[in-house]
């Protein structure tokens, strides 16, 4: 009845949910020694399989095969493959009844890097424009990539100078910013609330009113190229026009960091609103970008937040990032990310949803979009002035090191660090935003899954009997739009807590329903799954 199986790595879920179907399991050669650390959360995970979803089989179903099932099994073929990785089935040698939980060549949407370069493809294969949904990113491996974000930095120094002008000389910056849908009713702490400057004791040094005309320059030439207005006329780029950029730099990091005063004339103040304005209908990201200039530097190679870094200055990203064009350094293919200084929070704190999806066929490409998703917050308040990791990288690798010193955070965050969407739905409705959810952000979520699979749809390797169950990872601005910040193959099924433990159980459930079920009854129920594109 080819009912034999494989898993590879702590899948105890997938493994009874086939073995309650009738099928037998067969060692796969290539297994590699799983940790004890995970023998407790699989176990946990097991019994929470059994309560919540009505399973019948007993604990020993979900251990590994005994030596006499493999005896029978070990010369058959394994019609179902489940593997932590792709590389530990050898594609080409798979008959092509094979299943296999993977498609190879996927390194083109699901590593920073390479989402990073493909998603720039978008406007070919889509009327769509990425930087609507993904943070701009650049990689620094590459010298022509390295250069073209010293100059974003610098052009987004020079715009973060005219807002800080403006809202120190008491402006309104009325269009630049994200808009929330309603006024948000929930009330935050002053301490929380995350400001340019601390005040500083003493006299506030004022910097020369030249700055401001040179800001100005640097915007407005910008804006020309933006408009294409370069083209017919003497018009010389930005990075090209003669500034000296080490002088302005500095100039800005002391009205930034230091709190140096910039006093604005009455036509300077009309002159900053107007650029910005222009700006703003150019820019997708002028809101959500604020005015700190924060960058965040990655690893291409590494996950779960590993050697991420954030940081407002233009030195430190390329010290940090070093000889990163080196041949020795590849291996990481550094990438630098616009930081989202202007997030949606929850009780003052950053969060990120992690949202499943599922891809059944590259030729048509096919996505369903899981409609269960979960949210990860950090371990401290959301602020601008302090950049360690607790408050502002979400990974639960990451903040499980600082659990142990919880003093900062809300009262109603829970201690687990962990959400279901229906919890934060729940929240939206409280605070008035009962809509948000399906009217603005699942939507946004699915218009940046397809567009990223669109993008990079020719460089998969399109196996027909293969699927893939992926975990994307988005954060919101205070308008709730979604920004994309990655993709991930393999996402992690621990259960890191009640609410994971739960929803990870039942997605792998629903995939087993979407890719076996359904073969022989195409009418079987899908799940939470919802086809959201099929070509």
């Amino acid at each position: 009845e080819k009912k034999i199986f494989s898993v590879q790595g702590p899948y105890p879920v997938i493994r009874s949910l086939l073995r309650a179907r009738g099928w037998v399991e067969r060692k796969l050669h290539r297994v590699s020694s799983q940790p004890q650390q995970q023998h407790g959360m699989q176990e946990k995970q097991l019994q929470e399989e059994k309560g919540g979803n009505g399973c019948r089989e007993s604990i020993s179903h979900h251990l590994p095969p005994s030596p006499f099932q493999s005896r029978l099994v070990q010369d058959q073929v394994p019609y179902f493959i489940w593997t932590n990785h792709c590389s530990a089935v050898n594609v080409q040698l798979l008959r092509q009844d094979q299943v296999l939980n993977h498609y190879t060549r996927v390194d083109a949407f699901a590593t920073k890097e390479g989402l990073c370069q493909n998603l720039r493809n978008l406007p070919w294969f889509a009327q769509a424009d990425p930087d609507t949904f993904f943070p701009r990113c650049y990689r620094l491996g590459d010298a022509d990539e390295r250069q073209a974000f010293i100059e974003d930095f610098r052009l987004t120094a020079a715009r973060s100078l005219l807002k800080l002008a403006l809202e120190r000389a008491g402006g309104t910056l009325a269009g630049l910013e994200q808009q929330p849908l309603k006024p948000i009713k929930e009330p935050v702490p002053m301490s929380q609330i995350p400001y340019s400057i601390s005040p500083t004791a003493g006299p506030v040094s004022l910097l020369p009113p030249q700055l401001v005309e040179e800001a100005l320059q640097i915007c407005g030439q910008h804006l020309a190229s933006l408009r294409h207005q370069d083209i017919d006329g003497d018009f010389v780029f930005p990075c090209m026009m003669g500034t000296n950029w080490d002088h302005f730099m500095q100039d800005y990091y002391r009205m930034t960091h230091e709190g140096a005063g910039l006093a604005l004339s009455g036509a300077q103040t009309e002159e900053c609103r107007r650029v910005l304005q222009c700006l703003a209908e150019q820019l997708p990201q002028l809101g959500m970008e604020g005015d700190h200039n924060i960058w965040i530097l990655k690893p291409g190679a590494k996950s779960r937040g590993r050697g991420i870094v954030c940081t407002d200055r233009l030195e430190e990203v390329l010290q940090l990032a070093g000889g990163c064009t080196a041949p020795s350094a590849q291996v990481n293919k550094w990438v630098v990310q616009k930081y989202m200084e202007r997030p949606l929070l929850v009780f003052g704190t950053k969060f990120d949803v992690r949202q499943w999806f599922l891809v059944t066929n590259w030729n048509p490409l096919t996505i369903w979009f899981y409609q269960d998703s979960y949210l990860r917050f950090c371990s401290r308040p959301f602020s601008l002035r302090c950049l360690e990791p607790s408050g502002h990288l979400c990974n639960v690798s990451i903040q499980k090191r600082f659990r142990t010193a919880q003093g900062q955070q809300h009262q109603q965050i829970p201690p687990d660090l962990i959400w279901s969407c229906h919890q934060f739905q729940s929240y939206l409705e409280q605070v008035g935003q009962a809509s948000a959810w399906h009217d603005v952000m699942v939507p946004g979520m699915k218009a940046a899954v397809v567009g990223a699979l669109r993008s990079t749809q020719h460089l998969v390797g399109a196996r027909k009997s293969s699927f893939e169950l992926y975990g994307a990872d988005f954060l919101f601005g205070e308008d709730y739009q979604p920004w994309l910040l990655e993709i991930n193959t393999s996402p992690t099924m621990a259960p890191s807590s009640v609410v994971t433990s739960r929803l990870c159980a039942r997605v792998q459930r629903d995939t087993l329903r979407m890719i076996i079920d359904r073969k022989n009854d195409p009418a079987c129920p899908t799940g939470a799954f919802e086809l959201i594109y099929k070509e």
